[in-house]
């Protein structure tokens, strides 16, 4: 199946903690019709609840939504996450996150090392108006 044939499935959730799980199993179930190893679906659902998770700390109980647009071509998957969290809604950190940055740890660094460790290529997009990140994992031919 070439890009031009993919087929795209979508998922808007609240930015809120407790649909992380819906977007997470919502993963797990399109990676599982892909030649992935078990393995290997369980790192495209990890690499996306971490997307996730921190769109729901940034927005820190806000309005935002997350959009989760999944391409799935033969031999490829890519995901892309996006909120609407705009610069100026950012949420203050929390106590345990300000513990963490004061004691050297980047959180949002460490998500971003632990996505390029669980899927093939991983672009993170921030702007103004929200962040995206394109996750993509190829399955083996």
């Amino acid at each position: 199946m070439s890009d031009s044939l993919a087929e795209t499935v979508q998922l808007i959730i609240p930015c809120r903690p407790e649909y992380v799980g819906v977007a997470r199993l919502a993963v797990l179930g399109i990676a599982s019709r892909m030649p992935f190893s078990y393995d290997e679906v369980e790192d495209v659902r990890l690499a996306v609840g971490e997307a996730c998770t921190h769109a729901v700390e940034r927005a820190g109980g806000g309005a935002a939504t997350i959009r989760i647009v999944s391409k799935v071509a033969t031999h490829v998957l890519t995901i892309e996450i996006s909120d609407d969290i705009a610069e100026a809604d950012i949420a203050a950190p929390t106590e345990e996150a300000r513990l963490l940055e004061e004691a050297g740890v980047d959180q949002q660094g460490l998500g971003a090392l632990l996505m390029e460790i669980l899927v093939d290529h991983v672009e993170i997009e921030i702007s103004a108006v929200g962040t995206r990140v394109i996750l993509t994992k190829y399955a083996p031919e």
